[in-house]
């Protein structure tokens, strides 16, 4: 899969992991690389679901994918080879104060 920005992959031996688990995981790890990410988009493999759930135009890509690329979305953290995939805006607030 081709997601957006920069891919931190993380493996976890937790067992029983379930979505609220795996997005705390990624917003932690998403806060080591900005100090301010905001979740555009998910998605969980288990049961196939993602957010946004909605049509953006015609693309081979999925629609939550779709969505974050469009705002700008920067970094994605992909838990356990796909389970878990959430993509971030990074929106430091160091970097946009001139």
């Amino acid at each position: 899969m081709d997601y957006p920005g920069r891919l931190v992959k993380i493996t976890t031996n937790a067992a029983d992991l379930d979505f609220l688990e795996a997005k705390d995981i990624a917003k932690r790890t998403a806060r080591e690389h900005s100090g301010d990410p905001m979740l555009l988009s998910w998605y969980q493999s288990k049961t196939g679901e993602g957010y946004p759930n909605l049509e953006c135009g015609k693309s081979d890509k999925p629609a939550w994918i779709v969505y974050a690329e469009s705002r700008g979305g920067d970094l994605t953290i992909d838990i356990n080879a796909g389970e878990y995939v959430f993509v971030f805006l990074s929106l430091d607030l160091a970097k946009n104060k001139m």
